[in-house]
């Protein structure tokens, strides 16, 4: 069989990155040899610490760069700071997100457009971005999903239905940056709790519906993130349930 070629000299760009599974995202294609641009929009602190970190185990191999991913104008300048420090970008790692309740009756026109833009528009605006840099590395893109894409999260419909239109873009972007760019999905389910609005007894509630009667881990989602930028030659378009079974029937 043949060995897995390592990242070496690759450059990984990550939004959200300073933070939760983006950093652990960032750590574990950085443990694997690449070089990591860690995106972040208000978070510097996380940022910096994260990649002084990395650095201090491989000299410059990991920057922090702030962008608000909704102000789709300065994603080019974004995408040629990325290019610039390592003089390619070879991986694209939309993680970024917003995640809270809408109840209906209480939807705003900002609830719609903040959660729209950072879950769906930002992705397929930086990727668009991104697209010549990643054409000439034969590059990939991973979409961080979730599997409320496919079935709805009560209160969430806003949500919801903004990553059902990022698991569409997924493969439409797969089909038209063919044969040159391979772009791919990660769905987590029960990962990492949100850091409030959800109570002992929904979290209880949501494990009940687990096969695997337990909740992931963020290392979960960074190793399925590496087998689809490493290993996956042949894969594109698809998109991986991380859940633990979740979401073949709750």
């Amino acid at each position: 069989m043949t060995k897995p070629c390592n990242l070496n000299g690759k450059v990984a760009l990550i939004t959200g990155a300073a933070r939760r599974i983006g950093a652990e995202i960032c750590r574990r294609l950085h443990a694997d040899g690449a070089n990591i641009v860690v995106h972040y929009r208000g978070s510097a602190a996380e940022a910096t610490a994260l990649c002084e970190q990395l650095n201090t185990l491989r000299p410059d191999s990991a920057m922090p760069i702030q962008a608000d991913l909704a102000e789709t104008a300065n994603l080019p300048k974004l995408v040629a700071s990325a290019t610039a420090w390592h003089g390619s970008l070879d991986v694209l790692i939309n993680n970024a997100s917003s995640f809270y309740p809408t109840p209906l009756g209480d939807i705003t026109e900002n609830h719609w457009d903040d959660l729209l833009d950072a879950n769906l528009k930002a992705p397929l605006f930086l990727t668009q971005a991104a697209m010549p840099q990643l054409k000439l590395a034969r590059g990939v893109v991973i979409n961080i999903v979730d599997i409320h894409s496919q079935r709805p999260l009560k209160d969430h419909a806003v949500y919801g239905s903004a990553k059902a239109g990022l698991a569409m873009l997924t493969r439409s972007l797969a089909k038209d940056l063919a044969p040159d760019i391979r772009v791919n999905g990660v769905s987590p389910g029960a990962i990492m709790w949100p850091e409030a609005g959800l109570s002992e007894a929904a979290k209880e509630s949501i494990l009940q519906q687990v096969p695997l009667a337990r909740a992931g881990y963020a290392s979960d989602i960074a190793g399925c993130v590496l087998y689809l930028v490493r290993d996956a030659s042949y894969v594109t378009g698809q998109i991986i349930a991380v859940d633990g079974g979740r979401s073949i029937g709750w």
